[in-house]
């Protein structure tokens, strides 16, 4: 399916996110690179409230330094006890500056808090939040920033009726043999690079199908959705699955990663490889999924 063109207001978005991972991928943002990460966080908290937040830090300490999840409210002017989750992990692995994994995931975030900022009503809450520490050693721990902030919004007793965790944005390929799968997928799908992966485990099939089917709605981006089993490699490697151990819906939203990026925590990772126009696409189609949660 051919593209459209970009709309003025994709190509305005193509150049703010263009600027937000050039700010954030400077350098490796990680526990061993802290004045980095500390850099990184000062960005998005200046950008959230540059759009009219009021960040919100839930700070916490890991090997005796404090860390720090940011979230942006928009509260819902209806059902406002009714809560969505928009996350991305803003630190990068070991020594990668992390263009892809994941400032092109912040990038996004940050534009669709900008779009949702007032005076953009919207029924349900809705809370975007950046995540600290979700790379190794931390990933799949209870030092990950998503898993502290799953954690507390369950003991809160916090209504979350999805969350949709942005993760690896930035790579689209139409060249053939550019995308690669796990086993059993690649026996059934195209292997061409140039769509976005939406993926849920099987009890998030709900918040899954509302979402792809709004996205499909608002751009002609390709889109491939999939409920799949946890054990699968891939499908819960991102914050989604913190919100997933604590009894919640949630979705990922990549482009697949090291299926398809061949810079994947890579010191090679840097800003200029990404497709800004086509990340524009993916704010486009998550602006209308987000209306079909709310």
């Amino acid at each position: 399916m051919a593209l459209l063109e970009p709309t003025p207001e994709e190509l305005a978005t193509a150049v703010a996110l263009r600027q937000h991972v050039a700010a954030l991928a400077k350098a490796p943002r990680n526990l061993s690179h802290g004045e980095s990460l500390e850099r990184a966080a000062a960005y998005i908290d200046r950008e959230l409230t540059r759009a009219r937040y009021d960040p919100r830090h839930q700070t916490y300490e890991v090997a005796g330094r404090q860390v720090r999840n940011i979230e942006a409210e928009r509260r819902g002017s209806r059902r406002p006890a009714r809560v969505i989750v928009i996350g991305a992990h803003y630190d990068s692995v070991a020594d990668s500056p992390g263009a892809n994994d994941n400032a092109s995931g912040v990038a996004v975030m940050l534009e669709l808090a900008r779009r949702h900022a007032a005076p953009v009503t919207v029924a349900s809450t809705v809370r975007f939040v950046a995540f600290v520490n979700e790379e190794p050693p931390h990933f799949m721990t209870a030092t990950m920033g998503s898993f502290r902030y799953a954690a507390e919004a369950a003991a809160r007793g916090d209504d979350i009726v999805g969350m949709m965790s942005l993760e690896t944005l930035g790579c689209y390929s139409d060249v053939p043999g550019s995308q690669h799968y796990p086993f059993p997928f690649q026996l059934l799908l195209r292997d061409r690079g140039n769509f976005l992966a939406m993926v849920s485990n099987l009890g998030s099939v709900r918040a899954l199908r509302a979402a792809s089917k709004a996205f499909r709605s608002a751009t002609r981006l390709p889109l491939l959705a999939c409920p799949a089993p946890t054990w699968i490699p891939g499908v819960a490697w991102s914050d989604h699955w913190s919100f997933w151990q604590h009894g919640y819906r949630a979705i990922m939203l990549t482009d697949t990663a090291l299926y398809r990026y061949p810079h994947y925590h890579s010191s090679t990772d840097t800003p200029e490889r990404l497709d800004y126009e086509r990340m524009a696409q993916v704010v486009t189609g998550c602006v209308a999924a987000i209306r079909a949660w709310t």
